[in-house]
């Protein structure tokens, strides 16, 4: 640990004339999981979206392993280690779960690609049992678990997990917060977690980032974080 994984300095991202994005930085030391928390609307999925480069920012720099990555496109920057869970799961719906978590391992070339495999069947029980099922099919807890699985499949430096808990029962989403936990842990991944579960997001964060109207207010260890008052009142009900 203790290298900076992703480095996002001062970045401004626009939508016509509005600042949506204003000035924001932060960063992800490696081994860590980060959270970004923050209502509704406050920037969230802007700030993975300008990360992936899948959107513009229009000042500011964002490195990912000392490399600047500001103006690269997507398909770039996850050939360099970056994957992204995005909000709603994006899976392949008329492919089975095995070509889903296949699709997720198409820039590799190594040897390892069925053992990594072999690891995902064994970490999400259900797809394994699921495999050949078209992945439409499943419900949104075993899609969130492909989406995640699939994610793996590219040997992330980096998971971006956008919302990972959205639509999800309570029960399913203690389940993946606990996969989040072991794939960090077990698997050396670091984590940058976007989550409107203030409280979910605090109990497994190492540091966490309040993102309030495009800046961000709070930020500190995330124990730190879920005792501030302000936290608690607006996010912790």
């Amino acid at each position: 640990g203790g290298n900076i994984v992703l480095k996002v300095e001062k970045i401004n991202v626009h939508y016509g004339v509005i600042n949506a994005i204003k000035n924001v930085s932060f960063e992800v030391n490696d081994g860590e999981i980060v959270a970004l928390i923050g209502a509704n609307g406050a920037g969230k999925t802007s700030i993975m979206h300008a990360i992936s480069g899948l959107i513009k920012t229009s000042s500011g720099k964002i490195e990912f392993l000392e490399n600047d990555i500001t103006k690269e496109p997507a398909h770039k920057v996850v050939a360099k280690g970056l994957a992204q869970v995005p909000e709603g799961r994006r899976i392949f719906s008329q492919l089975s779960v095995q070509d889903n978590l296949e699709m997720g391992a198409y820039l590799r070339t190594d040897s390892k690609i069925q053992e990594d495999l072999d690891k995902v069947y064994k970490r999400f029980p259900r797809l394994n049992e699921r495999k050949t099922q078209l992945a439409g099919t499943l419900s949104g807890g075993e899609q969130q678990m492909l989406a995640m699985g699939r994610a793996l499949m590219s040997k992330p430096k980096l998971l971006l997990l956008d919302e990972p808990s959205m639509g999800l029962s309570p029960i399913l989403v203690n389940e993946i917060f606990d996969i989040i936990e072991e794939i960090n842990k077990e698997d050396g991944v670091t984590v940058l977690l976007v989550e409107q579960n203030a409280n979910k997001a605090l109990s497994i964060a190492h540091r966490a980032y309040v993102l309030e109207t495009g800046n961000i207010t709070i930020s500190g260890d995330a124990t730190d974080v879920a005792k501030n008052p302000k936290v608690r009142e607006a996010y912790l009900g």
